[in-house]
């Protein structure tokens, strides 16, 4: 995957300048926690600039103008709204984009008022875009980096993960839940998801859910993807709030479940996991193991 050249501040500038000289005299701060996909950017008070960081995530760039005002007037929620793209200039070789802000904090446990009723308002948005109609919407596939896709794409490395983990994680379990996640075949007609939906991609205000960002992995397959985050971020009580408002059936709840394990263990095998990561990916991981020997 060809990387994009240094995207710092100066670069973000500069594209503004030369492209959109009505707010070149805006300041522009990095907005934190920095995302992987996307360099992302504050343009003064009303604006965020989103830079695609390599080849593989710059398609995200025109599907998400060409779709998310189609899907923004028909969610209970705020999303972003492209405002103008970018074109390719000063040495930078993709599109990218510019939206407006969205106002509030990244979803925290901690700064969530109630995490059952947080976990039904999510339940409600994912009803929601999942009844909008998804005729000619962007198929599943490489541009979501096969979220929506059969959890086929990922057999082998899931299988090499677990294998790789042998004796930090049970991989008679692991094996279980995967096996038990790839019989669960999806056979409803395609509709839309997110992709992506996690904690970083969760805005709230007040300690209330308020929007939900980062569309870049969208389109139109299996939904089971969006709910990975019953053990991401929701247990107990919340967990089970959320899978009763979201109405998954048991297979789709058991591929959810794969899509899960799947992402926790590649990120504990790449070695070079932060500890605190690590931790996470191990929590995930046997809360998905108890919740398939639970069903």
């Amino acid at each position: 995957m060809e990387l994009a050249p240094t995207i710092d501040i100066d670069l973000v500038r500069n594209l503004i300048a030369t492209q959109f000289p009505q707010w070149r005299d805006l300041p522009i701060t990095p907005v934190e926690p920095g995302g992987v996909d996307n360099r992302t950017f504050r343009l003064g008070q009303g604006l965020t600039v989103r830079v695609p960081s390599a080849t593989g995530y710059a398609p995200q760039v025109d599907k998400e103008h060409q779709w998310l005002p189609f899907l923004a007037a028909k969610l209970p929620l705020a999303i972003p709204i492209p405002v103008a793209k970018g074109m390719p200039a000063l040495g930078y070789p993709f599109n990218w984009s510019v939206y407006g802000w969205l106002e509030g904090e990244t979803a925290r446990p901690g700064g969530i008022n109630d995490l059952s009723s947080f976990a039904v308002k999510l339940a409600d948005f994912l009803h929601a875009l999942q009844t909008i109609d998804s005729t000619g919407g962007p198929l599943a596939g490489a541009h979501s980096f096969y979220r929506g896709a059969s959890l086929a794409i990922y057999e082998a490395e899931t299988l090499t993960a677990i294998e790789t983990l042998a004796g930090q994680i049970d991989v008679d379990r692991s094996r279980a839940v995967w096996e038990a996640a790839r019989a669960a075949t999806w056979h409803g007609p395609p509709v839309w998801f997110h992709g992506d939906v996690a904690a970083d991609n969760l805005v709230t205000k007040n300690g209330n859910l308020a929007a939900v960002i980062d569309f870049g992995c969208s389109g139109v397959g299996d939904p089971a993807c969006d709910l990975t985050i019953a053990w991401t971020l929701f247990s107990g009580e919340s967990r089970k709030a959320f899978r009763s408002a979201v109405s998954a059936d048991a297979a789709t709840w058991a591929r959810a479940r794969g899509w899960a394990l799947w992402k926790a263990l590649i990120t504990l095998a790449k070695g070079d996991t932060s500890p605190v990561a690590a931790a996470a990916a191990c929590r995930v991981i046997e809360a998905v193991l108890a919740d398939h020997e639970a069903a």
